[in-house]
């Protein structure tokens, strides 16, 4: 595999993703989870990235949720009520459109993130998961091909 091939090339670009803002409420965040394949929300104050939410952080805020019927009103009130940047995480890790695959491997390992934004001039173009490098890794042809698993249909 390619390593020193850019983060670029293997992002998701930002006109692809889904953001929401600091003061949006988790019942918008809650749709765009039910309603989308995304594991991960950048929270955007215009393009800038503030934080972002996992679908893990937002779990762990549902935690509190009742699942009985009865107690419906009122968790959805809590979700109106509470905002993104009540529970997304700050202090984010950035890559750049420029840094090499191997940099994002790196700081992916070391501080077990899922997901990594990836900004030029501060503003969001992107995102970057392991999903992203394992999809590369798997599109890059094989150096030993009799070595792939290939199930059986």
């Amino acid at each position: 595999m390619n390593t020193f091939a850019l983060v670029s090339t293997i992002m998701t670009p930002h006109t692809a993703l889904v953001t929401v803002n600091p003061d949006e409420n988790l019942a918008q965040v809650k749709e765009i989870f039910d309603t989308h394949k995304f594991h991960h929300i950048p929270v955007v104050h215009f393009r800038d990235i503030v934080g972002i939410i996992s679908k893990t952080d937002f779990m762990y805020f549902l935690g509190g949720a009742s699942l009985y019927d009865d107690d419906r009103f009122e968790n959805e009130s809590r979700l109106k009520r509470a905002k993104a940047k009540d529970i997304m995480t700050t202090g984010l890790a950035k890559l750049e459109p420029d840094d090499r695959i191997n940099v994002a491997l790196e700081v992916f390992c070391k501080n077990w993130f899922h997901a990594l934004p990836v900004v030029k001039d501060g503003e969001l173009v992107g995102i970057v998961t392991p999903f992203d490098v394992m999809k590369y890794m798997l599109d890059e042809k094989p150096k030993f091909p009799h070595m792939v698993y290939e199930p059986e249909s």
